[in-house]
């Protein structure tokens, strides 16, 4: 008699389906936007929405992303932010009526501008705008504990990046791109991004003139960006704690106490 051979299929990869419908999902609805909406400020501000919906239904419950200012100890304030993703934990709004948010700079722990094409104009523009809150002052107080204090922790680097629908370059992360990360300041430096129909990117700056940058071309860049950017929040660990006592001494400056 013969063998009888049992032919299996294979399992079906759920994750990988779960994450090309997450990509399909986001895709169609900024595509449906730029079909919809021909207005660019409007079409901006939908595109905005998406992808904070996005951030906010991933990332975990220890990270908020808002639209928001950033403010320091000094008074000093940055230029809003489409996306500023902060510590909520443990940090308090400053400020958060009529969609106006006001973030103190120690919680940030990343910002993102999202734009409609990956150009030279717009990575430049994202630049500015990561320098305008990575040069405000940030605090580092005690951590009080059950056996004392822990010694405030280092200030980490503000990761910062750049979302987009689409690249305007062909190929969509050539040398033209490489040499606009290039042009960045230190402190306006882009370390992570997407567009969305080609790629996602990360970069390593070794110098002001020299970056590596890894790219994850091809139809998952949702998911490759979504993954790079958890990666370089789990590295920054815990916002830095606010010491308090510097913001109450410039309110108490500002309304002349003694």
């Amino acid at each position: 008699m013969g063998e009888d051979h049992l032919v299996t299929k294979p399992m079906p990869d759920q994750l990988t389906e779960i994450l090309d419908g997450l990509q399909a999902r986001l895709e169609g609805e900024l595509r449906g936007n730029r079909a919809a909406v021909t207005h660019p400020g409007a079409r901006g501000e939908a595109s905005e929405e998406d992808w904070l919906r996005i951030l906010k239904d991933h990332l975990p419950r220890r990270y908020q992303a808002d639209r928001a200012f950033v403010i320091d100890a000094n008074g000093a304030c940055s230029e809003q932010i489409d996306i500023v993703i902060y510590d909520r934990q443990y940090s308090p709004f400053l400020y958060n009526q009529a969609n106006q948010r006001y973030v103190p700079a120690e919680s940030v722990y990343g910002v993102l501008e999202v734009k409609q094409d990956l150009s030279r104009e717009h990575v430049l523009y994202a630049g500015d705008k990561a320098a305008s809150v990575r040069r405000l002052h940030r605090t580092s107080a005690r951590i009080p504990h059950a056996g004392g204090a822990y010694d405030p922790r280092p200030l980490p680097r503000i990761v910062a990046g750049l979302v987009t629908y689409q690249s305007s370059w062909n190929p969509a992360f050539g040398g033209p791109f490489r040499e606009a990360l290039r042009e960045l300041a230190p402190e306006a430096q882009l370390d992570i991004g997407c567009a969305l129909l080609h790629g996602a990117f990360e970069a390593t700056y070794r110098s002001e003139q020299a970056v590596d940058v890894t790219i994850a071309a091809g139809p998952r860049s949702l998911v490759q960006f979504l993954m790079r950017l958890l990666k370089q929040l789990q590295t920054l660990a815990t916002a830095p704690a606010i010491d308090y006592q510097a913001y109450l001494a410039r309110f108490e400056r500002a309304g002349g106490e003694e």
